[in-house]
């Protein structure tokens, strides 16, 4: 595993067998959309989800994948607004499999193709942009649960 560097400012939560990395400015709903996303996966809309980190996490290349793993002072902590910081059941990495950036710039209506994807370390990854004021977790449980029209294009 090459080193990833710093921690960078996001959260992941693993979905299945890869993971969603949040990534926003602060106060864009990281951590909120971390946990919909686990309570997501313990009510059945989405496959079992699990916190990696939240806030602070580490990137890494691992061949062509990019894993995502707590930073260590935060491993199974998650921000909830209005309780705080709380512990929570937490993976030691996982393998990045979706990127959602909220409070996109470039988030649109209907997505050019190239903001759908990104890369991360050379590693090109599906990536969702979501505006500022709209719900992220839609997108993303769509994102997982169904696939693109091929009469769109």
């Amino acid at each position: 595993m090459s080193d990833g560097g710093p921690s960078v400012h996001a959260s992941a939560v693993k979905i299945g067998t890869f993971a969603v990395l949040i990534r926003g400015p602060s106060g864009s709903g990281k951590s909120r959309l971390a946990f919909d996303l686990i309570m997501a996966g313990r009510s059945g809309v989405v496959e079992r989800a699990v916190l990696v980190g939240d806030d602070r996490v580490h990137l890494a290349t691992v061949g062509d994948e990019i894993q995502v793993r707590p930073a260590p002072t935060l491993t199974g902590l998650i921000e909830i607004r209005g309780l705080g910081i709380r512990r929570c059941d937490f993976v030691e990495h996982a393998t990045v499999g979706l990127v959602v950036d909220l409070d996109a710039a470039d988030a649109e209506r209907l997505p050019a193709t190239e903001t759908l994807k990104t890369s991360i370390y050379g590693v090109e990854i599906p990536r969702i942009p979501v505006s500022r004021g709209y719900s992220p977790l839609p997108l993303v449980v769509a994102a997982l649960t169904t696939t693109k029209s091929s009469s769109l294009g």
